[in-house]
């Protein structure tokens, strides 16, 4: 699968056009939500708008609220598919179709394939509940707490093939409290991860981007 191991741009934000966010939601869709109201609120100021929603299933709330700000949306089931590569393909078309600038995975449940990293390799931003490197995977919030540490937080990245393996855009910080739950810690690190997301994406839109190896500049 495709990575962003090579020095890479977003498109020029001097073009004076937004940038084009194609969204993906597997559920709630609180950061796909976080995203509408930024452009919404601060319009071409914010450098970016959600052009399209796709989703994994049917009647979740994520559609909902895409369907409320007028975005279109699309679904592809897994489950409708012959095999997880004809489910990528189709993925990777819809968004494509969209002609997206950058694509967030707000949520998005399904490990996507060859196809769509090959397409949207170095511009397939995702999110995790925890500081990268430190404890990837499904249980991040289960896995800091359970290992004790005083700090965690989220982190929004690049995704790449290997699950939360790829290059870090931005970090934020969440304290552990000693009656911190799995639930209440996931819920103050949601709370950071909407403001880091909104920022970071805002930030590449207006300013652009690079990326060096492992590193990510953003102007």
């Amino acid at each position: 699968m495709a990575s962003a191991s090579a020095a890479s741009e977003a498109a020029d934000p001097s073009a004076g056009s937004p940038a084009r966010l194609v969204v993906l939601v597997s559920g709630s869709g609180s950061n796909l939500q976080a995203l509408l109201d930024a452009a919404r609120e601060r319009g071409d100021a914010y450098g970016a708008k959600v052009v399209a929603v796709g989703a994994d299933r049917n009647d979740i709330e994520g559609l909902r609220r895409a369907e409320r700000a007028g975005v279109p949306t699309f679904v592809h089931r897994l489950r409708d598919y012959a095999t997880r590569p004809d489910w990528d393909a189709a993925l990777t078309e819809s968004v494509a179709a969209h002609r997206p600038d950058l694509v967030v995975s707000a949520g998005f449940m399904k490990i996507v394939g060859a196809s769509f990293m090959a397409a949207f390799g170095g511009r397939f931003i995702n999110t995790h509940p925890a500081l990268l490197p430190s404890f990837p995977g499904a249980h991040g919030v289960r896995d800091a707490l359970a290992h004790g540490v005083k700090v965690t937080g989220c982190t929004v990245h690049f995704a790449e093939a290997e699950v939360d393996s790829g290059p870090i855009i931005a970090q934020g910080a969440v304290a552990v409290h000693d009656d911190d739950d799995e639930d209440t810690l996931h819920q103050r690190i949601k709370e950071v991860e909407r403001g880091l997301l909104v920022d970071a994406v805002g930030r590449m839109a207006r300013d652009g981007y690079r990326t060096e190896g492992r590193k990510v500049y953003i102007p």
